[in-house]
């Protein structure tokens, strides 16, 4: 079974690193299984890309399509005319597709239009909001796929609500694995907090990159405002597309946030890992807030990870500077914390299920 995976942002190097191992695990073992990478070039920087191949140890892609930035029109079609050529090559039995980039949506509409099946890492999740990109990406990604990989009963039960019963399966998150995997590296790859000169709970932890943040000044300058009401040491890795808008926008940095540049993967969760609180738009990151027990700050009006919310961990903010301060400074630890979105062993029974799926 030749299974081809479409990867090309951050996000989906991270998702995509344990199903890669699984699938050469059982390729070692003498399984009929081999996978076909193809990076379409979404996320191009040397911290937002190649770090992560060395750090996660996936293995080189085959094809990398160099597509880079540009609008959501342009980035997308570029990746299908790249995708849809590598598939004619190639003549997968598979395609997989991971999360909700520009890269999912090209490699979820290459597979279809050519008839290929298609298999979605991270299905039935939802916003609500169609006016994020991401939105867009992941609902025609779920109804285009045969396969569907959910990391929650939620995700499960949204698909159901859409019509789509057929091929979903219930698998728990995959970045977990992930987690898991970088909790047994950081001791000895990562040095991040003595190179910043922070210690463990001493500050927080911003990450800032969605389009309706850094797209819309009044948004971003609202956040950076609350950053300097909350008079608290705020580290603060700036995501390059962030960081323009931030130069246009003249911003002169406080005393009490220290911009850095993106970090790889093991350094981000150890700034994670020790951080007092995170403030963030990312999906990834109120997971593995959650799971390495640190009070979140989501920095937008909804979120896909409601049972965060729902345990208390996680509170909803919007890009409102008075309501991220109170936020900040009211939230609390709760004393519970049940499991969600799995047992880290996602990537395993994605692997099993494929290959039953031939």
């Amino acid at each position: 079974m030749n299974i081809l995976s479409v990867i090309g942002a951050r996000p989906q190097f991270i998702k995509a690193a344990p199903v890669s191992h699984a699938i050469r695990k059982r390729e070692k073992d003498g399984a009929s299984l081999q996978e076909i990478i193809v990076h379409t070039g979404q996320h191009y920087d040397e911290n937002m890309s190649a770090i992560f191949f060395q750090e996660l140890e996936i293995p080189e892609p085959h094809y990398h399509l160099g597509i880079g930035s540009g609008s959501h029109g342009v980035q997308t079609g570029q990746m299908l005319e790249g995708i849809e050529k590598v598939l004619f090559m190639e003549k997968p039995d598979l395609v997989l597709v991971y999360g909700d980039t520009n890269s999912t949506l090209a490699g979820a509409l290459a597979a279809s239009k050519l008839h290929i099946p298609l298999a979605h890492v991270e299905a039935g999740l939802r916003s609500f909001n169609r006016r994020m990109p991401e939105e867009i990406n992941r609902v025609v990604a779920d109804h285009l796929s045969d396969i569907l990989f959910c990391p929650s009963q939620t995700a499960v039960e949204i698909l159901a609500q859409e019509g789509i019963h057929r091929g979903v399966h219930l698998v728990g998150d995959i970045m977990a694995d992930s987690l898991t995997l970088a909790l047994t590296r950081i001791g000895m790859r990562s040095d991040i907090l003595s190179l910043l000169g922070v210690q463990d709970r001493s500050y927080l932890l911003a990450t800032i990159h969605r389009a309706e943040n850094t797209d819309q000044p009044e948004n971003l300058k609202a956040i950076l405002t609350a950053f300097q009401l909350l008079n608290e040491l705020i580290l603060f890795p700036v995501h390059p597309r962030t960081r323009k808008t931030m130069e246009k926008m003249h911003y002169s940095c406080p005393a009490n946030v220290k911009m850095v540049d993106p970090v790889g993967y093991l350094d981000m969760i150890r700034l994670e890992k020790g951080a007092r609180m995170i403030l963030t738009d990312s999906g990834g990151i109120q997971k593995e807030a959650y799971w390495l027990g640190v009070p979140c700050i989501t920095l937008r009006n909804e979120t896909e990870w409601v049972e965060t919310v729902q345990n208390g961990w996680n509170v909803l903010t919007g890009a409102e500077t008075r309501r991220i301060v109170e936020g900040v400074q009211s939230l609390s630890i709760p004393s519970t914390h049940p499991p969600l979105y799995g047992d880290g062993n996602a990537a395993r029974t994605i692997v099993e299920i494929l290959m039953r799926s031939q």
